[in-house]
């Protein structure tokens, strides 16, 4: 019998594309990756790609070449482009954990010669300044509510305090803000992603778009060669964004934060019945027909088996799968900004805009903050406006993270498991905590028999809402 062997395929000694090749050439090939390896030269790599790949359109092939792409000093507007893949990896700059300096962002590059660039940039160092004006009231304020542990080192409360107050000062960072973040992904995706963003409306995101082109090629060259604007993706968004005019203001202000839109009213019912089917030798009309004839207390005791042995640090069994909500959200930039991260999820936001209101820390009242911030955010807002009539898209750049954004969410009940799990977690962010309650308490509402077992935080969104929030509180919208 042939001996088991498990070894990598290095990418210190062999390239992208080769590997790629190595592990394609298995399915007709009956020698050892090693012996295929061997063989290969990144020529007959290449030859390999451009006919197999490129040519007949076995675009799998690409996905084992992983490619690692490091990006600096690219605006929160264009980290979004990036950021968009489901399949690929992502590491980025914490406005939580760091904090930003007067000049640290980007001026969209459609404001070059513009009448309107000027005002870009006093606005934006105009809330660059009072983000770092705030940042000392709110600590000191955190200082005397969290004093220093008993030999505690410098360095070590530095940490602990850091988020208290930073979570509320980057409220006033705009997306203009620079970041870095590191992507890991295969070549399948960064081609797509590259087609993403040579296809976008913003100048920044098309030039970093032929920057990755760029940097891919010189691993993956046949793989990424071909990547190129879609004017399928560029048309159709030009043509459905002319149906937004003629929107009323009205209309801007008359949804509430966290709204139920649709959800599977059987959904329970299918997932006791797929995890039967799983288990069991049943057709699923069978099993679901079986669900249908127990009582609520049968049910229940079902639900327990499936779920009571979780415990927080488990993934739910995947027929959770099998029941799905919608939600229509309105919450501010900063919680976007972590909500983004779950890509499990389809999520559609709407453009960034000025016209939804915007949240007031409590910290930045009880510092003695507030007229500054408002100050700087109602700067914020006027330029807005200016830049809107000029391009809606070059407008989102001066947005700050205190104003509230509109998204559209849908998801099963395994992903709400992750979601609401991590994000009403004692160290997430209070603006994200706040949504993942409000999504939470929704699903408890209509799907009781299953969300129970989720491991939620002792908190209601109210509280928090109390707790974290000033006079004007997220998702209320302003006249």
């Amino acid at each position: 019998m042939p001996k088991r062997d498990i070894y990598l395929l290095s990418p210190r000694e062999l390239s992208a594309e080769t590997i790629a090749v190595a592990f394609a050439k298995t399915s007709r090939s009956p020698e050892s990756f090693r012996e295929i390896a061997a063989e290969l030269s990144d020529e007959s790599s290449a030859q390999f790609h451009e006919k197999w790949v490129v040519g007949y359109g076995h675009a799998s092939v690409a996905e084992h070449a992983v490619l690692h792409i490091a990006f600096e000093n690219v605006s929160r507007v264009a980290v979004e482009t990036i950021e968009s893949s489901r399949l690929a990896s992502y590491t980025e700059k914490s406005t939580r954990y760091q904090k930003w300096g007067g000049d640290e962002f980007t001026i969209p590059p459609e404001l070059e010669s513009h009448p309107l660039r000027e005002s870009f940039i006093q606005t934006a160092r105009g809330l660059f300044s009072a983000y770092v004006e705030s940042l000392a009231p709110a600590k000191n304020l955190v200082l005397k509510k969290s004093p220093r542990r008993e030999n505690e080192a410098d360095e070590a409360y530095d940490r602990r305090i850091r988020s208290q107050y930073v979570d509320s000062c980057r409220f006033l960072l705009p997306a203009a803000a620079n970041a870095n973040l590191g992507m890991t992904a295969n070549a399948r995706v960064i081609e797509m992603v590259i087609r993403k963003m040579l296809s976008h409306p913003l100048e920044e995101v098309r030039q970093i778009g032929e920057q990755v082109k760029e940097v891919a090629r010189r691993e993956a060259p046949t793989l990424v060669k071909y990547a190129d604007a879609v004017p399928y993706v560029v048309e159709t968004m030009r043509e459905i964004s002319k149906l937004e005019i003629g929107q009323s203001s009205a209309v801007h202000r008359s949804s509430s934060a966290c709204a139920l839109i649709d959800y599977d009213k059987d959904g329970e019912k299918k997932i006791l019945a797929g995890a039967l089917y799983r288990f069991g030798e049943m057709p699923f009309a069978a099993a679901l027909a079986y669900i249908e004839s127990l009582n609520e207390s049968q049910r229940a005791e079902l639900a327990d088996v499936l779920l009571k042995r979780m415990s927080r640090y488990d993934v739910p069994l995947r027929e959770m799968e099998y029941s799905t909500y919608t939600f229509d959200l309105v919450m501010d930039q900063g919680a976007y900004v972590e909500f983004k991260r779950h890509r499990m999820m389809t999520q559609t936001p709407q453009r960034l805009t000025a016209r939804l209101g915007y949240a007031v820390p409590r910290l930045i009242v009880e510092a003695g903050f507030e007229s500054q911030y408002r100050a700087a955010m109602e700067s914020a807002r006027e330029t807005y406006e200016k830049l809107y009539e000029f391009d809606p898209h070059v407008a989102q750049y001066i947005v700050p993270n205190g104003f509230n954004r509109r998204v559209l969410a849908q998801f099963n009940l395994r992903e709400a498991y992750a979601f609401c799990q991590l994000r009403t977690a004692a160290n997430a962010h209070f603006s994200i905590r706040r949504i993942a309650q409000m999504m939470y308490e929704q699903i408890k509402r209509v799907h009781p028999l299953l969300s129970k077992y989720m491991n939620i935080r002792d908190e209601s969104w109210q509280s928090v809402e109390e707790n974290y929030f000033g006079r004007l509180q997220v998702g209320r919208f302003e006249g």
